[in-house]
């Protein structure tokens, strides 16, 4: 992997770790990332949100997705209730998450002489769905593990 993609992998890994502490006081550990290579989600929620620069010459995505059990745990610790099932309120702290993962990265990104601005995120539930990311370019997928689960934030930037 090139230097670039290796800032741009701590950026988004650096970016969930610490939307996780601060947000749902989660410790998470970095996995190993690579290079995804199909559209497969590693999880059963996904939250989804697409990028751009301001002319549109650059564009990218981010999904973060959740094993069941990760997402109602880290959720039902950042709202401080038990979640049974993922309903709307899982899945809209799940958007939320995604929101603040990569408003963060992108704040961060700014170093690197690249400057998105971000649409609104989706979400998508179910087992074995898939994730089409913006950019026909290389997948990163950054897994992180927590007492609750795992999770793993993927990155597309074309």
């Amino acid at each position: 992997m090139t230097e670039k993609v290796k800032k741009i992998i701590v950026i988004f890994a650096q970016a969930g770790i610490n939307v996780l502490e601060t947000m749902a006081m989660v410790k998470a550990g970095l996995g190993k990332a690579y290079i995804k290579k199909d559209q497969k989600a590693v999880g059963d929620v996904s939250g989804i949100i697409g990028f751009s620069s301001k002319s549109g010459s650059a564009k990218g995505s981010m999904s973060v997705t959740f094993s069941e059990a990760s997402a109602l745990g880290i959720v039902g610790s950042m709202l401080g209730e038990e979640y049974p099932e993922v309903n709307d309120e899982v899945k809209d702290a799940v958007g939320e998450m995604t929101n603040m993962i990569c408003g963060q990265a992108r704040k961060d990104l700014v170093e690197m002489d690249m400057i998105f601005e971000a649409g609104t995120p989706s979400v998508v539930t179910g087992k074995n769905h898939t994730i089409r990311h913006v950019s026909e370019r290389a997948i990163l997928a950054i897994p992180l593990d927590t007492s609750h689960g795992s999770l793993s934030i993927e990155v597309c930037i074309g």
